[in-house]
């Protein structure tokens, strides 16, 4: 029985590690999504041609916010600012640069009521995704600890309060997919 516990904790183990996981890629989709004010980690996917490489447009030069709204980028070689305002344009987030020569300006527009609604409805809809995956670790840790009692490796009981850690766990990820999914709500419908 020692070895079949030793399973189990690695299923259960497993099984936290994807909700983990699920939450903070949850949370790291969220910092790409605008909210009308000057935010670097809308850039976190743009990659930039850098000699020949792609690479992060965080990793080409400096990236400081002006006034609010304003994300300024400063690259280190100042012949790749081209490549830095083709790699933005082409990365289709909604913002158009300017290129002064020496830095390259994106300027945030301010959200309107209807826009800041919609990116609600987006925001809404990623953390009901998320709870589904969430859902579905769920059905997929039970299903390999019924197989375990169908197997005789767990009695009725600890399948049971297995079945039951595995739920606490669960929720405790649809609870922070909550809380990050209606801190977001509020950032982006403060004006």
């Amino acid at each position: 029985m020692a070895a079949d516990m030793e399973v189990v904790g690695l299923i259960l183990e497993e099984n936290t590690e994807r909700l983990n996981k699920t939450v903070s890629v949850l949370k790291s989709e969220y910092t790409t999504i605008r909210a009308g004010r000057a935010n670097p980690h809308v850039l976190d996917k743009v990659q930039v041609d850098y000699y020949g490489q792609m690479t992060p447009i965080s990793q080409v030069g400096n990236m400081s916010v002006q006034e609010g709204r304003c994300l300024v980028i400063a690259p280190w070689d100042k012949s790749t600012l081209k490549n830095v305002e083709k790699a933005i344009l082409a990365a289709n987030i909604g913002l158009t640069p300017t290129n002064d020569g020496t830095v390259i300006r994106l300027v945030f527009p301010e959200l309107t009521e209807e826009r800041r609604k919609e990116i609600v409805k987006q925001v809404k809809r990623m953390a009901e995704d998320s709870k589904v995956a969430a859902r579905n670790i769920r059905r997929d840790t039970l299903d390999k600890l019924k197989k375990m009692n169908k197997n005789k490796e767990l009695t009725d009981d600890e399948y049971t309060g297995f079945e039951t850690d595995v739920d606490k766990e669960v929720n405790k990820a649809i609870e922070a997919i909550d809380k990050a999914s209606s801190e977001k709500e509020k950032d982006i419908m403060t004006v």
